[in-house]
């Protein structure tokens, strides 16, 4: 059972005791915390919140207790009801709201579920605005409204269509392309929200020919929800017997993205931000950003177009941060998120089919030929988990010294390069879990760079 607070929201498993997992009373508390914070901000005027959810089972009970809470702080709410990420980010500025809550778990397995908190903008809080929601919600002096002055609380279920619309009048997004091409696409939704949101998309680009599996919205994930190559075997099964042109897989909130080439193989999830990029900046010239997790391709194509790459530290609000500091033009994470600034800022699958869908309308091949205009560099992603006696800063300090003749870079975690090589060592941000992502031209030399630092982690935990 856990509950982990951070910059990516307040994230926990559902059922067990108060301040430990995400319990009703820590749901309400959050809420509250973050609802004062805007009536801080804002004390003279009414205020307007959007909610939305995922198809996770906790979703409705969750949602209740989100939307009575900020009615009971005198704060109106539009709820989505059933939604995605990137549908309540764009949805926020779109009804002039205060802030957003996204309630999602994102990739982690169905027992879990989340606060995503986001400013007027639809973007993430920042870091500074989530210590002190922290201090808010431990404090627990919330001031609630009285009777008269309870918020409304308005159901809205026309933002699929809207972020759909927008989607179709996105410059970049070639429509007719696509349809012309007569594709052939078998979607994972994974029992979410996905399945009806991505066939929906893929219908209004002109794509007639879809399968989806794990279709019923129900949270009873059919696999591992995370679109990682070892959760999709179905996926690439299907798609070679149905003779499909690809495959789409997309996590519960539909913020991150990857394809499987007509043959079963993988495109990639590394590749998914990859291929946008080089559609997008062989349109429009500028610079580009992921994080530092993610594979160095982003860099080499952004640099053949002319622009200028720069890593960010790991976390949706740190690439963001990043991205304006340099006015990219294009940017996310390697786990399949795409960050289009001037469509919104916030990873969304939903426009990042699009764009890779108009990148291949416009290719003189298959998927499967796309991929190969990529290099191929192979990403080792491994995890230990921790106890909460772990001292990390101390390991990391004793690894550091162990490696102080290499380029370091501490900025988040330790990453350390080896040539043309690579690794990063860093907590995670969603679960008790050091990650360790290596990256080599060999697969096998990936992995025996990773295989190398976990050693050194657990000799060091001894």
């Amino acid at each position: 059972m856990s509950l982990i607070k951070s910059i990516s929201g307040i994230r926990g498993t559902i059922g067990g005791k108060t301040g430990e997992t995400l319990s009703p009373v820590d749901v309400v508390k959050f809420t509250a915390a973050y609802g004062s914070i805007l009536k801080q901000a804002a004390p003279s005027r009414k205020l307007k919140v959007v909610v939305g959810r995922d198809g996770r089972i906790s979703g409705p009970l969750v949602s209740s207790l989100v939307t009575a809470t900020l009615s009971a702080l005198g704060i109106d709410v539009i709820d989505l009801g059933p939604s995605t990420t990137p549908t309540v980010e764009i949805a926020v500025p779109m009804e002039k709201a205060d802030g957003g809550i996204i309630l999602t778990a994102s990739h982690n397995p169905k027992e879990w579920n989340a606060l995503k908190l986001l400013n007027k903008d639809g973007e993430f809080i920042s870091a500074e605005l989530g210590k002190q929601l922290l201090d808010i919600a431990a404090a627990e002096n919330f001031e609630f409204a009285p009777v008269d002055k309870l918020g409304k609380i308005q159901q809205n279920d026309t933002y699929m269509q809207k972020h759909i619309d927008a989607i179709l009048a996105y410059p970049l997004v070639d429509k007719e392309a696509i349809a012309k091409k007569k594709l052939k696409v078998v979607v994972d939704a994974i029992n979410s929200t996905g399945a009806v949101f991505v066939p929906a998309l893929l219908k209004a680009l002109g794509v007639e020919d879809v399968l989806v599996l794990n279709s019923e919205v129900t949270g009873n994930f059919a696999h591992n929800p995370e679109p990682l190559p070892d959760h999709l075997s179905e996926l690439s099964s299907v798609v070679v017997k149905e003779k499909a042109d690809l495959g789409i897989a997309v996590d519960p909130d539909v913020d991150r993205l990857c394809f499987v080439n007509e043959d079963g193989s993988m495109f990639g999830e590394e590749y998914t931000l990859v291929a946008v990029a080089d559609y997008i900046l062989s349109k429009r010239k500028g610079n580009a950003v992921s994080n530092m997790s993610s594979t160095k391709a982003l860099k080499e194509v952004t640099l053949k177009h002319g622009g200028a790459y720069y890593p960010s530290a790991v976390g949706e609000v740190n690439v963001v941060s990043k991205m304006k500091a340099v006015n990219a033009v294009i940017g996310g994470e390697g786990n399949g998120g795409i960050i289009v600034p001037d469509f919104h800022y916030g990873r969304d699958a939903l426009i990042g089919i699009a764009l890779f869908l108009s990148h291949l309308a416009h290719h003189k091949g298959s998927i499967k030929s796309l991929r190969g205009v990529y290099p191929d560099y192979f990403i080792s992603k491994n995890k230990i988990e921790l106890d909460k006696s772990t001292d990390l800063p101390s390991i990391f300090a004793r690894i550091k010294e162990k490696y102080s003749k290499l380029p370091l870079n501490d900025e988040d975690g330790l990453k350390i390069e080896f040539d043309e090589d690579w690794v990063h060592l860093r907590m995670s941000n969603t679960e008790p879990i050091i990650r360790i992502y290596s990256e080599s031209d060999f697969e096998v030399k990936a992995k025996n760079i990773a295989q190398k630092l976990m050693q050194d982690i657990k000799e060091n935990m001894g």
